[in-house]
């Protein structure tokens, strides 16, 4: 007699940093009959639909001030615990997985009401607000960086670092006209770009170009001068989906500090200088960069003291050091976890 197949209620909505490590482990439980659960209108409609039936909830964070919002979104999060406990006891799911964000509450709290496990993974070196507060009652708490086992309960917690994209662990490609000698500088804000990134790379541009590099820029569709600068060697995009290939392939990445983008860098062992996006919540990505300078793998600077004249200089001095640039490419590859969405997926298969 054939055993039914273990049900997994995967709820990851948003961003990237979210939803990659999400499918990165859903893909390691092939023998699990998985669905998701997201937010309408989010990244997950595109990556998700079509692989996983995909369940949308009407749930928002929280705001930072107490007002008439909040009760409107604790409103929303009564109801929207109702809607998964509801999806939970009717389709005969057996747990939860979540990669935190505000969808990690009510799907967390409605497993837990019904005595289903739930496992939470959280990939920054702060943990979030969501899993500080609903952390105890999880299953299990999975980490992508040691440090954010400090804010947590140590009995639950488990290091399995953050699980990348297939196309990260093997050699990619790249199908951009780059000469394999050439040094090659990649700038990413993250998926939503970042404007002010943007406008001091263009500044410093031409005395990197001038030293010998090529430059792929990847700019976001929010940047209004994202065409204002143009030379042979500089490429300029909105958006790269081959960012696995172009890492493997770059000398220096000059990027934000997103706990999904660090892990890529970690994992194609490329060196990088870091600007954290200033209103992350609770400053998180300043936290992540940490572990990267403790390490010797990157170079931070907060984006309010960083100028292009700072910025072009270290880029320089940089690309003349290949001794500098190498030993920063070795202390990334050791922060990777190369078969973490194995250690994940082993986690959820030991208590579902």
């Amino acid at each position: 007699m054939t055993k039914a197949p273990i049900r997994l209620l995967i709820a990851a909505s948003g961003t990237g940093g979210h939803l990659f490590p999400a499918i990165a482990t859903a893909e390691a439980l092939k023998d699990y009959q998985i669905e998701w659960l997201g937010v309408p209108n989010r990244m997950e409609t595109q990556l998700v639909r079509g692989k996983y039936p995909l369940h949308t909830i009407a749930v928002e964070g929280f705001q930072q001030r107490l007002g008439l919002g909040t009760l409107r979104i604790l409103s929303r999060l009564a109801g929207s615990i109702f809607q998964v406990r509801k999806l939970l006891r009717s389709k005969g799911f057996h747990g939860v997985f979540t990669t935190g964000g505000y969808i990690a509450a009510p799907a967390i709290i409605a497993a837990r009401s019904l005595g289903l496990p739930a496992i939470l993974h959280e990939s920054n070196a702060l943990p979030g607000k969501v899993t500080r507060l609903i952390g105890p009652l999880c299953s299990a708490i999975a980490i992508g960086f040691e440090k954010a086992g400090e804010y947590l309960p140590q009995n639950k917690t488990i290091y399995v670092g953050t699980p990348v994209r297939p196309e990260f662990l093997t050699k990619t490609p790249l199908d951009l006209p780059i000469p394999e000698a050439a040094p090659l500088i990649v700038v990413a804000g993250g998926s939503q770009g970042a404007v002010a990134i943007n406008k001091l790379v263009r500044q410093s541009a031409k005395a990197w170009l001038d030293a010998g590099a090529w430059i792929f820029h990847q700019t976001g569709a929010n940047d209004p001068d994202a065409d204002s600068f143009q030379h042979p060697h500089y490429i300029s995009m909105p958006f790269y989906d081959n960012m696995a290939g172009l890492l493997q392939r770059a000398s220096l990445a000059i990027s934000r500090a997103g706990a999904g983008t660090l892990t890529e860098l970690a994992t194609t062992q490329t060196p990088s200088i870091l600007i954290p996006y200033p209103y992350a919540a609770e400053d998180h990505q300043s936290y992540n960069a940490a572990g990267f300078v403790e390490a010797g793998a990157a170079i931070v600077y907060g984006q309010s003291q960083l100028t292009s004249e700072i910025l072009e200089a270290k880029v320089l001095e940089l690309l003349e050091s290949d001794s500098m640039l190498l030993e920063m490419a070795g202390n990334a590859g050791a922060l990777a976890v190369p078969d973490s969405s194995d250690r994940l997926a082993q986690l959820v298969r030991s208590r579902v």
